[in-house]
């Protein structure tokens, strides 16, 4: 798994596919390819990155939260899983501003944006009242999941005439539920699909969908599934995806009692980001050059040694976009040897009702944590 992720992130920095653009809502440079897809069997072990440390209590936490159908950060804080604060404080933020709680909205990823951010995470953790109103980033993952819009037909009388209206329901349909039941009726079939993308709410999303829909297929023996990711931060969120999707096929598998398969991760654009100004404008600039020295590397001194002309030629990162050039980061994993993967056991217990005791990780001893920033 490790070292198809590795050859993955290669292909991205070095085929003739890969292309360089400037992403002009984040304000950065990234460079990418459009369409990709990796295979994982789950009988290998658990598709864990070893290259570096990734956070699996962070991962499980976050899918226990979706499968909870709530989309307000307050679990995630009380956690310590802070994956969803940047976005939760960009997308309050402006209507924090006009409620006075501060001065005013900030520019992004400003000293002041920085400072706000960090107060706003610790107020959500400790203040109910606070996240009850301030910690929600809009109908995402688990709303879509759990509570898809559904509008129930209601006849009202008024002034005498008879009226058909609709009025939202307020649960709304359980996509994940409709999927088991309708493989406890017929495993087989192809129409087990739950999708995140819904163009009626997307536009009331903190961030839309990244991981918009995904497929169960089995042959009544074991449970795969296939995953189609529209967008994809290579570094930084495409492990986290990789985990939680793995896990998902797991605890479905349990659910059903069937044996995890494959997830199969299917990928719309896949990019590494590579920070913003002059830094960005040097990736594009040199990007000839770059992939050319990418393709030639083939072991870990090579990669150690282009790590190396990138940091001798590099410009400084745009000061309060510090940590956003991921290329770096993942020539340092290019630059390790994979580990064996670890093993994962879950409580024999219904999805609903999981927590994070019911998640054991076995064996995992991974290369130190490449720390990167998340462009929000």
């Amino acid at each position: 798994m490790v070292q198809q992720y590795l050859e993955h992130s290669r292909e991205i920095l070095s085929s003739k596919s890969a292309k360089f653009k400037f992403n002009e809502r984040r304000g950065l440079g990234r460079i990418y390819i459009f369409g990709y897809q990796n295979r994982y069997n789950l009988k290998e072990g658990f598709p864990l990155l070893t290259t570096k440390k990734i956070h699996f209590k962070s991962v499980v936490h976050e899918l226990i939260w979706f499968l909870s159908g709530k989309t307000n950060i307050k679990y995630l804080a009380d956690n310590n899983a802070h994956i969803w604060d940047d976005d939760a404080f960009n997308y309050n933020l402006r209507k924090m501003a006009n409620a006075g709680i501060f001065p005013e909205a900030f520019t992004k990823y400003s000293e002041k944006w920085f400072k706000a951010k960090d107060e706003y995470a610790q107020r959500i953790k400790k203040d109910s009242e606070f996240a009850a109103r301030w910690g929600d980033l809009g109908p995402v993952y688990g709303s879509q999941w759990i509570h898809w819009p559904k509008f129930i037909p209601v006849t009202l009388e008024i002034n005498g005439e008879k009226k058909e209206y609709y009025t939202k329901d307020s649960n709304g349909i359980n996509q994940l539920e409709s999927v088991i039941q309708s493989m406890k009726k017929d495993i087989t079939s192809a129409r087990h699909i739950v999708s995140a993308w819904n163009p009626q709410e997307v536009s009331d999303m903190a961030l839309p969908p990244c991981h918009t829909i995904f497929q169960f297929n089995s042959d009544g023996k074991q449970l795969d599934l296939q995953l189609y990711q529209r967008a994809c931060d290579m570094f930084l969120g495409v492990p986290f995806n990789i985990a939680s999707y793995s896990l998902l096929t797991a605890i479905f598998a349990k659910e059903l009692k069937l044996e995890p398969g494959e997830f199969v991760h299917t990928f719309g654009d896949v990019h590494f980001y590579c920070g913003a100004g002059a830094r960005a404008k040097w990736y594009e600039k040199n990007f000839k050059e770059f992939k050319e020295k990418v393709s030639e590397a083939v072991n870990p001194d090579d990669f150690n040694n282009l790590l190396e002309w990138l940091n001798k030629n590099l410009p400084p990162e745009e000061k309060g976009k510090e940590g956003m050039d991921h290329v770096t980061g993942i020539l340092e994993q290019l630059a390790r040897i994979p580990k064996q993967l670890p093993r994962i056991t879950i409580a024999d217990k219904s999805y609903k009702e999981l927590i994070i005791e019911d998640f054991v990780l076995e064996n995992y001893n991974p290369e130190p944590t490449i720390k990167r920033a998340l462009a929000v």
